[in-house]
């Protein structure tokens, strides 16, 4: 969901400085989480940087990681505030899901993805499988504007070219007629990096 489900900022990062993912995010994360899910009070604020980022938090299960829930925002949000709103949201109200439960947590990993370096482009095959994630947006059969984003990493471990990937966001996002050749090319795509980090699951 956009905020955005996606399956990664405009310009570049605040005032030019370089973007810092680290581990701790991921933890933070799981904090929220478990305390969410057994009524504790929420985490303290944590010490890594505050400064607003677009950003998605994905959630796998399992020893073959299956994804369990991915929401994010491609608006830039303080990242305290941010990653405790999408941590529950990409937790619990992923409609693709049903919410998470206690039980799940030990069997849990955690993801964050700040988005940077956004581009329009002029033509829907112009970004790389495995370097560029991507934001479609098109007009429906009813006439109406929709969306859909994969993060970089969706199409390279789904084993995509370029054509699959974009048809398959185009069912993501809602589009139920057949797929050609120039509908393809009405679609308006804009690309983009990620930085990420990935945590291991949680300890019991």
């Amino acid at each position: 969901k956009e905020a955005g489900r996606a399956n990664g900022f405009g310009g570049g990062c605040p005032g030019g400085r370089s973007m810092v993912v680290n581990s701790e995010m991921c933890c933070f994360c799981f904090d929220v989480l478990y305390c969410h899910l057994y009524g504790y009070q929420p985490p303290r604020s944590p010490r890594f940087t505050n400064d607003p980022y677009p950003l998605f938090v994905t959630w796998k299960i399992g020893r073959d990681k299956r994804l369990r829930g991915c929401i994010g925002t491609f608006s830039a949000m303080n990242l305290h505030s941010g990653l405790r709103e999408y941590t529950l949201t990409s937790a619990l109200k992923d409609s693709r899901f049903p919410p998470m439960t206690r039980e799940e947590l030990p069997r849990l990993f955690c993801s964050v993805s700040l988005l940077t370096n956004f581009e329009d482009v002029g033509d829907y095959l112009e970004w790389e499988v495995g370097v560029h994630g991507i934001r479609i947006e098109f007009i429906n059969e009813k006439g109406s504007k929709r969306t859909a984003t994969y993060l970089p990493e969706v199409a390279k471990e789904q084993g995509w070219d370029h054509i699959q990937t974009i048809d398959s966001l185009l069912r993501k996002g809602g589009y139920k007629a057949p797929i050609s050749s120039d509908f393809r090319k009405t679609i308006k795509l804009t690309r983009y990096n990620t930085r990420f980090c990935f945590n291991c699951t949680i300890s019991t």
